[in-house]
């Protein structure tokens, strides 16, 4: 049965809701987004202030090719759009005895960094590593995580690839299987923290989320040109451009249905009460949020209410004068000491780590025109508990700042502050995430696949989720998926009303 267009509201312009407009306009649907801020971006955020653009949102690229795949869907040429260019190196690691270890691209510069680092067999194993990542990510990919789940059957189809996946280990502890590659646990350090991800201490999360460390260690780490927010903003041109209609400043309040607060979607609401008819949309906020504030009357699934959630974070970007030390690279990870100690108190006893860990990011030090001549675009991101956790961030907030500020400083980075942002855990839940996490829902295996929150709900049809609370999952490469299989749901939606 052939479908007929529909009209198709999203809401939300972040990465997630662009990408589900870019493959609904590809499928002919009249689409209108609706943004409340005057910018796209959503959580890949900037401020633009005093010659610097800071991003504030995710600072790592990976898998360049899901993005490249969100512009063909809108008709476009990514390039035509936003550039995207190798980071090399990747990450510069430092651990607490000193030692420094640069994360390169190419499995052969990087097995030739770690002879250097450590010795010549964990350069062969590194060899080894990434052949069994690649082998997870090729079960995963297609079968568990560029697809949509309708019960938990689902799971037993692609029972070769599930097949696969248990042959290869993939239900061990991340931080075992790990361990049975690399003996340097500096090693086992910069290839299990993708965990965190996810939500989980890599002494508790499952093998199969090393699918991150694919993306990461693997394929590699990108940036754009203009920052991590010109994905966003190319994004939304390319879309406009195919017929998607971009609305900014405007706010929904709720979504309208046929029978008042039951029944079928036909609209949104605004917050100045104007109201938009509609076949369907496509909600892009923080899931949880959207059901409590958009959706009155039907509560959240129960996993997004009694779930476990992700830590969170302290994230400081500043624009600052001066320039970093030449040893620094675009990414730095400052390992703290007793790794196994700090992921307890995260996430175990929702307090913050005794030695913390931190990644002090630098855009601006390989891509011109992110800070003014002799100036850094800083980024600095600590992990924190959310909001369950024990800290009172009202009382100790300005405290835990100054800790941070204190120890980039004496890491070597310039700190003079010229413009700032800070945000901590109160400020990601006033922006709309739930538990004050930026991160949703962790990737627990119950909070996975068919037992993560669905993109679709039969209470309301019509009403279809993208972004990191649902499948399938977390990170910019989960989200930009995660509006093709949005996109797909609506295809199904299209011929269901075509037969009503």
């Amino acid at each position: 049965m052939t479908s007929q267009p529909m009209h198709v509201v999203v809401i939300g312009a972040g990465l997630g809701g662009l990408s589900s407009a870019a493959y609904l306009s590809r499928s002919g649907h009249n689409v209108t987004l609706l943004e409340r801020d005057d910018i796209p971006g959503g959580r890949a955020g900037v401020i633009a202030s005093h010659g610097f653009r800071l991003d504030n949102g995710p600072t790592v690229l990976t898998m360049p090719g899901l993005l490249e795949d969100a512009f063909v869907a809108a008709g476009a040429n990514m390039a035509d759009y936003v550039k995207v260019k190798k980071v090399d190196p990747m990450y510069r690691a430092v651990y607490e005895d000193g030692s420094e270890l640069l994360v390169r691209h190419g499995r052969e510069a990087m097995a030739e960094e770690i002879a250097k680092f450590s010795n010549k067999v964990e350069a062969a194993s590194f060899i080894k590593f990434c052949a069994w990542l690649e082998g997870l990510y090729k079960a995963e990919m297609s079968s568990f995580i560029d697809t949509n789940f309708d019960s938990v059957l689902d799971l037993a189809r692609p029972w070769r690839d599930g097949l696969r996946l248990v042959q290869m280990g993939a239900f061990r502890k991340l931080n075992k299987k790990v361990g049975g590659f690399f003996k340097d646990d500096r090693l086992q350090r910069i290839f299990s923290f993708q965990s965190m991800y996810a939500g989980l201490a890599p002494y508790e999360a499952l093998s199969l989320y090393a699918v991150i460390t694919y993306m990461d260690s693997v394929e590699g780490v990108y940036f754009p040109e203009g920052g991590m927010h010109a994905m966003a903003t190319g994004l939304a041109r390319a879309v406009e451009a195919a017929g998607v209609k971009i609305r900014y400043g405007a706010t929904v309040s709720r979504v309208l249905r046929s029978t008042g607060s039951r029944g079928y979607v036909t609209g949104v609401e605004l917050a100045g009460g104007e109201r938009i008819a509609c076949d369907a949309v496509v909600c892009n906020p923080d899931l949880p949020v959207a059901y409590r504030t958009l959706l009155g009357g039907v509560d959240a699934p129960r996993t997004a209410r009694n779930g476990k959630y992700s830590p969170s974070c302290l994230l400081w970007v500043a624009g600052v004068k001066g320039v970093p030390a030449s040893n620094a690279a675009h990414h730095n990870i400052h390992f703290g000491a007793d790794w196994n100690g700090s992921f307890k108190a995260l996430i175990e006893d929702g307090v913050r780590m005794p030695d913390p860990s931190i990644l002090v990011t630098l855009h601006s030090i390989d891509t011109p025109g992110l800070a003014p001549e002799g100036h850094t675009a800083l980024y600095v991101l600590e992990p924190t508990p959310n909001l369950d956790g024990k800290i009172d961030w009202s009382r100790e907030r300005d405290r835990i700042v100054g800790d941070v500020r204190e120890r980039v400083g004496k890491l070597g980075y310039p700190t003079e502050v010229v413009v700032e942002r800070i945000y901590d855990p109160l400020d990601w839940e006033r922006l709309g995430m739930e538990r004050g996490t930026p991160f949703a829902l962790a990737h627990t295996f119950l909070q996975t696949g068919p037992f993560r929150p669905n993109n679709k709900d039969k209470r309301v049809p019509g009403l279809f989720f993208v972004g990191s609370s649902t499948v399938p999952g977390v990170g910019v490469p989960m989200v930009l998926v995660s509006g093709k299989l949005a996109a797909r749901r609506i295809a199904d939606y299209a011929v269901e009303r075509t037969g009503r």
